[in-house]
């Protein structure tokens, strides 16, 4: 049956803001989401409780931004958990180390340390041809050997700095939390980025076949190692923030933010074959997991309970449009 005319203007429309089908999916479940969670707790829909769940998914969101940037080249980075704890436990313990000096350049050290790792994974997969799965929960194992061993489990100064915490759970504009500003600057940087510039182009070119994009003149190699070190550089800095929101660094930090990331990004409508998706539809998978999250914290579901539901959804949610694929050259 062919669309109606309205059908198919509003389809252009919604295509031309980049809220194609699995968006419009993930925000109409993030609003029977807010309808259910007011329904439950009238409190649920408050501007200061709205605000909260922004600040936490601002952690997910951060790591899912460089997720999101190495499964549009049909990859997937592993290395993430102990990324976030690595980001975290070098910006705390740099100032522990040589003292104010490293107040001032903790938290620009820990995206470095974060962005070595992603430089790392990125060479093993470009340039050597390993897979990146196996490769990156390779890299993940060695960092966190390498942070149990020189740290013996703590770093010499594992509470934030004052920077961090100001960061992470500071409100300097007009009551919106920090941590969702540090998030719409990233944001704000992704679109450009995967919209506007020849370098995202190259990255959904090599997302939907690497061999026609090297072939097309793309440095392909380049590419890879610059989206693994944005993903590391990204962990790191939710590592960062969320040392700042809990006041500390402690080892395993960041062990429940992989699986809510690519599910995130996949459920956002991106490929995890590589070569489609943007970046809202990203944001909007993040503002789904966390409100669900919240829903079954607030129902005080047990945490067997909540993996049943959490997992159900996630699986509907794929079979819907999860096994749709890109298309390839």
């Amino acid at each position: 049956m062919m669309a109606t005319p309205s059908a198919s203007s509003w389809t252009l429309a919604m295509n031309r803001f980049g809220i194609d089908r699995p968006v419009q999916i993930a925000i109409g479940c993030i609003i029977a989401l807010l309808a259910a969670g007011a329904v439950y707790s009238p409190a649920f829909l408050s501007q200061d409780y709205l605000l909260q769940q922004l600040q936490i998914a601002t952690f997910l969101g951060v790591i899912a931004s460089g997720a999101m940037m190495v499964v549009l080249l049909g990859h997937i980075d592993l290395s993430i958990p102990w990324v976030v704890t690595l980001g975290a436990m070098m910006a705390t313990g740099l100032s522990g180390w040589i003292g104010p000096l490293g107040v001032v350049l903790a938290i620009p050290f820990g995206i470095l340390c974060g962005a070595l790792v992603g430089v790392f994974n990125g060479i093993g997969v470009a340039y050597l041809r390993l897979p990146a799965m196996i490769f990156t929960l390779g890299t993940n194992a060695v960092v966190q050997g390498l942070l149990v061993l020189l740290t013996g489990g703590s770093a010499p100064q594992d509470k934030a700095t004052d920077a961090m915490r100001l960061i992470a759970v500071g409100r300097s504009f007009a009551g919106i939390p920090n941590a969702v500003l540090v998030w719409l600057v990233v944001g704000g940087g992704m679109i450009f980025l995967l919209r506007r510039t020849r370098f995202g182009r190259a990255v959904y070119a090599i997302g939907n076949m690497e061999a026609a994009a090297y072939l097309s003149g793309i440095r392909t190699g380049r590419i890879i190692v610059a989206c693994f070190a944005f993903s590391g550089a990204m962990a790191a800095l939710s590592g960062i923030l969320l040392a700042g929101y809990s006041t500390k660094a402690y080892q395993a930090m960041g062990d429940s933010f992989l699986m809510p990331a690519m599910a995130a990004v996949v459920l956002g409508g991106t490929s995890i074959l590589g070569g489609r998706g943007n970046y809202l539809g990203t944001v909007c998978g993040v503002i789904l997991i966390t409100l669900l999250q919240s829903i079954l914290s607030i129902m005080q579901m047990p945490d067997a309970g909540r993996q049943v539901i959490y997992g159900a959804v996630i699986i509907a949610m794929l079979l819907v449009y999860g096994r749709e694929r890109s298309t390839r050259v």
